[in-house]
């Protein structure tokens, strides 16, 4: 698996977009750790990852677990047959969803998401530990939850045939894919099924999908092309993850996106963009947020088309621009990544009383709010709970206002840890998997350049490393074969060099 699968936040070197999408739909379960090789205590200690949850906080879950369905009156939706659709083995099921037709030609959208509210007791050990953590961390061997696994992989989860509790969302979507009414209230659910992107793929591709995403194909195009018009910056870069051999232990793969993931991110994103619209209507809420491009970063990626002999039209955005690139040009890989320039700024708004002056997410072209992995990202819980006010005309609750200045640094803090500890896992694997191959020649493409002209970063295909470069710092999206000049495990480095150049070991990455 990635080391988040891969919930990339850090918008200096990856699509926010795509990172809170990806955090939205789920980790891919941890593989057994490969029984006579390495593993990744030396990163959870380097990072001081915590081991155990604190016994008072797994005492509050205990109970919490036993005593949820007293909580909050809720309206009886057991009877609705929904399905949870997540990475094979995923055990922390946050959402679950159920797409119809309306007689008016229209879509309806129900999307159940796991109530935390239920299990996490205000002012008590269990929501300080996790006001601690922030979110999951996923290692490739095994998770650092945010709540204790009794509560995020058993009595919260929303595993098939269980009870559960849950904030449903109804979602109404006119024939153009268009918003045209939300609901959202306590309900107790059941999953009828806990599907994955894969068999939910073959089940289209026989004819023969599940009756509750049968709608799946038709209202994913309709949002992707909703998607395209609102200018959402979307950057195609290779996605790294790391998998589990039986013979050769850890190794580095690339990670494709299937259409059914695609779509059902998509639903995703659509209760994040109906969560902003209500938060912004009272005036109280906290946003995930990237800002509008600088003009600068534009005409530098316009610099950057130009030297690559891409055509750039004067009236065309960056967005439209980068959806039309190429994606077989290895000049199209480097234009994305130079488009990272674009989002930056990634972060979390916290607001009350007035409207944050700049609430949109780039990345999505739009509002945006996280509603939907509450499991393994706190902030989920509080604006879940701020949008069943506004909807339902109840006060916010005490727990929740005194927190809501709190929340932006608690996420920035832990969404830049688990970035560190990705690319951490990611660089530990590459210099595992090259170790013993030094000298050994590879075929390379330059994704950017340092200022100095001296040095650039790679990508190479196979296995899928990006890394620095010496003599790599003037051909930019050019193909070229490189040399492996330099592995450390022990410091996570590797460093390749273009012919005719003397190696100087630097920092991974």
């Amino acid at each position: 698996m990635a080391a988040r699968d891969p919930r990339r936040v850090d918008s200096d070197s990856l699509s926010a977009a795509r990172a809170d999408v990806a955090a939205d739909q789920g980790p891919v379960e941890a593989d057994p750790v490969p029984s006579g090789g390495t593993d990744f205590t030396g990163i959870r200690r380097e990072f001081g990852l915590p081991v155990e949850f604190p016994v008072p906080a797994l005492t509050e879950a205990e109970q919490a677990a036993v005593t949820s369905e007293s909580c909050p009156a809720r309206s009886e939706a057991t009877g609705l047959p929904l399905v949870t659709v997540d990475p094979p083995g995923a055990k922390d099921l946050d959402q679950a969803v159920l797409l119809e037709r309306t007689e008016r030609g229209g879509f309806r959208v129900r999307y159940a998401v796991a109530d935390m509210a239920a299990f996490v007791p205000p002012g008590g050990e269990l929501e300080r530990e996790t006001l601690r953590r922030g979110q999951s961390l996923y290692l490739p061997d095994g998770t650092v939850p945010l709540h204790p696994t009794l509560l995020s992989e058993s009595a919260a989860s929303l595993l098939p045939e269980q009870v559960r509790p849950a904030v449903l969302w109804t979602i109404e979507l006119d024939d153009t894919g268009t918003v045209v009414g939300v609901d959202l209230r306590r309900a107790t659910v059941r999953s009828v099924a806990a599907l994955d992107y894969e068999s939910v793929l073959r089940s289209f591709e026989a004819d023969a999908p599940h009756p509750s995403l049968a709608p799946l194909p038709e209202v994913g195009e309709l949002l992707r092309e909703r998607t395209m018009h609102r200018g959402a910056i979307e950057l195609g870069l290779p996605e790294q993850r790391v998998e589990l051999s039986r013979e050769q232990g850890w190794r580095l793969g690339l990670r494709s996106r299937t259409w059914p993931e695609v779509f059902n991110a998509e639903i995703s994103l659509l209760t994040g963009m109906c969560a902003a619209e209500i938060m912004l209507s009272a005036g109280v809420g906290v946003l995930r947020t990237v800002p509008e491009p600088e003009e600068a970063a534009v005409a530098r990626l316009r610099r950057t088309a130009e030297r690559l002999g891409i055509p750039w039209p004067a009236e065309q955005g960056p967005a439209e621009f980068l959806a039309g690139l190429d994606p077989r040009r290895s000049e199209s890989l480097a234009l994305h990544v130079a488009g990272t320039g674009l989002l930056r700024g990634a972060g979390y708004t916290a607001f009350s009383g007035s409207t944050p002056t700049s609430p949109s997410h780039a990345g999505i072209g739009a509002a945006y709010a996280h509603v939907t992995a509450p499991l393994r990202r706190l902030v989920d819980r509080f604006c879940a709970e701020i949008c069943l006010a506004v909807v339902t005309g109840s006060p916010i609750p005490g727990w929740v206002s005194e927190r809501i200045e709190e929340l932006p640094s608690v996420m920035g803090n832990s969404d830049r840890l688990a970035s560190r500890v990705e690319r951490a896992c990611v660089a530990q694997v590459q210099s595992w998997e090259l170790a013993g191959r030094v000298g050994e020649s590879f075929t390379a493409t330059v994704l950017r350049t340092e200022p100095t002209g001296q040095a650039g970063e790679v990508f190479v295909g196979e296995p899928p490393v990006i890394a620095r470069c010496v003599g790599a710092g003037s051909v930019e999206g050019r193909s070229l074969p490189v040399r492996l000049a330099e592995v450390d495990p022990a410091r996570r480095r590797v460093l390749f060099e273009v012919a005719n150049h003397t190696p100087v070991l630097s920092g991974a990455r």
